[in-house]
Protein backbone atom coordinates (compact mmCIF):
# COMPACT_ATOMS: atom_id res chain seq x y z
CA UNK A 1 0.00 0.00 0.00
CA UNK A 2 2.82 2.40 0.87
CA UNK A 3 4.48 1.65 -2.47
CA UNK A 4 1.27 2.51 -4.33
CA UNK A 5 0.85 5.78 -2.41
CA UNK A 6 4.49 6.67 -3.06
CA UNK A 7 4.12 5.98 -6.78
CA UNK A 8 0.95 8.07 -6.88
CA UNK A 9 2.72 10.91 -5.05
CA UNK A 10 5.67 10.82 -7.45
CA UNK A 11 3.35 10.77 -10.46
CA UNK A 12 1.46 13.77 -9.08
CA UNK A 13 4.71 15.66 -8.49
CA UNK A 14 5.87 14.96 -12.04
CA UNK A 15 2.49 16.06 -13.42
CA UNK A 16 2.56 19.26 -11.39
CA UNK A 17 6.10 20.05 -12.56
CA UNK A 18 4.90 20.03 -16.15
CA UNK A 19 2.56 22.87 -17.22
CA UNK A 20 0.35 20.50 -19.18
CA UNK A 21 0.26 18.22 -16.17
CA UNK A 22 -0.64 21.13 -13.90
CA UNK A 23 -3.51 22.10 -16.19
CA UNK A 24 -4.65 18.48 -16.27
CA UNK A 25 -4.64 18.33 -12.47
CA UNK A 26 -6.60 21.59 -12.28
CA UNK A 27 -9.22 20.27 -14.71
CA UNK A 28 -9.43 17.01 -12.77
CA UNK A 29 -10.00 18.91 -9.52
CA UNK A 30 -12.62 21.08 -11.20
CA UNK A 31 -14.39 18.01 -12.59
CA UNK A 32 -14.30 16.37 -9.15
CA UNK A 33 -15.78 19.50 -7.55
CA UNK A 34 -18.56 19.63 -10.15
CA UNK A 35 -19.30 15.94 -9.57
CA UNK A 36 -19.52 16.42 -5.79
CA UNK A 37 -21.86 19.39 -6.18
CA UNK A 38 -24.00 17.49 -8.69
CA UNK A 39 -24.31 14.46 -6.43
CA UNK A 40 -25.19 16.65 -3.46
CA UNK A 41 -27.80 18.54 -5.45
CA UNK A 42 -29.35 15.40 -6.91
CA UNK A 43 -29.46 13.77 -3.47
CA UNK A 44 -31.10 16.82 -1.93
CA UNK A 45 -33.56 17.15 -4.79
CA UNK A 46 -34.38 13.44 -4.62
CA UNK A 47 -35.13 13.72 -0.92
CA UNK A 48 -37.41 16.71 -1.51
CA UNK A 49 -39.27 14.93 -4.32
CA UNK A 50 -39.63 11.81 -2.19
CA UNK A 51 -41.11 13.88 0.64
CA UNK A 52 -43.62 15.51 -1.75
CA UNK A 53 -44.68 12.13 -3.19
CA UNK A 54 -45.11 10.69 0.30
CA UNK A 55 -47.29 13.67 1.26
CA UNK A 56 -49.32 13.17 -1.91
CA UNK A 57 -49.79 9.45 -1.23
CA UNK A 58 -50.81 10.16 2.35
CA UNK A 59 -53.40 12.72 1.25
CA UNK A 60 -54.95 10.27 -1.21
Amino acid sequence: MIVYITKLYVAAQVALANKKGAAMVEYALLAALIAVVAVGTITSLGTAVNTKFNALVTSI
